[in-house]
């Protein structure tokens, strides 16, 4: 809940730390090979699905935040007032990658026709570079099923969904409007959202890893689920609940969650709702700022981490690239001996440990010299009205 001191729900801030994390494990994963291990295996597979933790908690805390500000954003000045103050946070980050996206393009083509070889860029399976494709992503709208696949950045699928909702977020807000005793409205929200979600994995044949198809539409399900969230959030919040409650709450909510990636089978199937079940709950659960797990989160390890989350996940991409690209013209043949071993057998070691700690330097660099740089100039240049200044959300 708000603390009084910083407004910031500090155990939703840290909990931020962890799914961009677990999105690089998945990108790796699925652009390389898994380990044989099945538990490790099955964690990296489903990490996609933090991507929910994401748009869960997006909508959550702009609920949370923005409730009483529901007269203005209703009114035209205040509905771009909104949006200016969001796109001060997500664009520049966005921008940032995407000139660094088109600039490897050139690069690494220039280098592969000079070596006489074929760029990573040109190769089967490679995200779109074209013109149509950067010229979406510069609109924020290449994830509005505009493209056929992902494309430069690929992981800004999630920018442009998110965008979207921000476009709707004081219709959806109306929905939450604060009247006494209609905790029944959340209630409400939450089942539709998961309801949406249940219909597109209906119709899916990748589970919920839906990107620039659909992806808005599952992004809104999410979204719909956290703002439900926040809704119950707000009748309960002032109750008495023993901090030992909370902990057991969160325990529970670990072991489901534990369960249903070791016991559900594989991931990219309907039962990815299962996974997804247990995270949308830590967010409730976290909100609290109570129990065992809330607090291991308001550590600074996790403090720090969560502040560079949107800069980690939106900034993988040039590792994931880099990563290929070394694979393809630096690093030793699958075959080869290296001190005694195949490179085949320690690589998928070696190369994730590295892919993580180089994203998480690079995350705070982007967050420091680009991402909260950015935004203050741009806050300070066209004010803050309508931009809470704490906001623990990723987008």
């Amino acid at each position: 809940m708000e603390t009084k001191k910083n407004q910031t729900i500090l155990a939703l801030a840290g909990a931020r730390a962890i799914p961009p994390l677990m999105i690089v494990l998945y990108h790796y994963s699925e652009g390389h090979h898994y380990t044989g291990l099945q538990w490790l295996d099955r964690i990296t597979t489903r990490g996609y699905l933090w991507v929910e933790f994401f748009f869960v908690l997006s909508g959550f805390i702009l609920t949370h935040a923005y409730a009483a500000r529901l007269p203005d954003l209703l009114k035209p000045r205040g509905y771009l007032d909104f949006l200016r103050a969001r796109l001060i946070r997500l664009y520049p980050l966005h921008l940032f990658m995407l000139l660094l996206v088109l600039a490897m393009v050139i690069v690494l083509r220039a280098l592969a026709a000079a070596g006489g070889y074929v760029s990573i860029f040109d190769l089967p399976w490679h995200q779109d570079v074209s013109p149509k494709g950067f010229v979406l992503s510069l609109l924020l709208v290449q994830g509005w099923n505009t493209m056929d696949r992902l494309t430069w950045n690929g992981l800004s699928w999630f920018v442009s969904a998110e965008f979207a909702l921000c476009l709707l977020f004081p219709a959806l807000l109306w929905l939450t409007a604060p009247h006494k005793g209609q905790t029944w409205r959340g209630v409400a929200l939450v089942a539709a959202g998961l309801g949406g979600l249940v219909l597109l994995l209906m119709g899916s044949r990748h589970g919920l890893d839906i990107t620039f198809h659909n992806g808005v539409l599952r992004g809104l399900g999410d979204f719909t689920v956290g703002m439900g969230l926040a809704v119950i959030f707000r009748g309960v919040r002032h109750q008495r609940i023993p901090a030992w409650t909370h902990s057991v709450i969160q325990a529970l909510l670990l072991l489901l969650l534990v369960y249903s990636v070791t016991r559900t089978g594989w991931s990219h199937t309907f039962n990815d709702i299962y996974t997804v079940l247990p995270i949308m709950g830590l967010v409730f659960a976290l909100a609290f700022d109570k129990g065992f797990l809330a607090e291991a989160l308001k550590t600074r390890v996790f403090q720090t981490v969560g502040e560079w989350s949107y800069a980690i996940y939106l900034g993988q991409t040039a590792w994931l690239l880099s990563l290929r690209f070394l694979k393809q013209r630096v690093f030793p043949a699958p075959d080869a001996l290296v001190l005694g071993w195949r490179w085949a057998d320690i690589a998928w070691w070696l190369e994730p440990i590295g892919l993580l700690i180089a994203c998480l330097a690079w995350g705070a660099l982007l967050a420091r010299h680009v991402e909260i740089p950015a935004a203050a100039k741009l806050r300070a240049r066209f004010g803050r009205r309508l931009d809470p200044k704490s906001i623990p959300t990723p987008s």
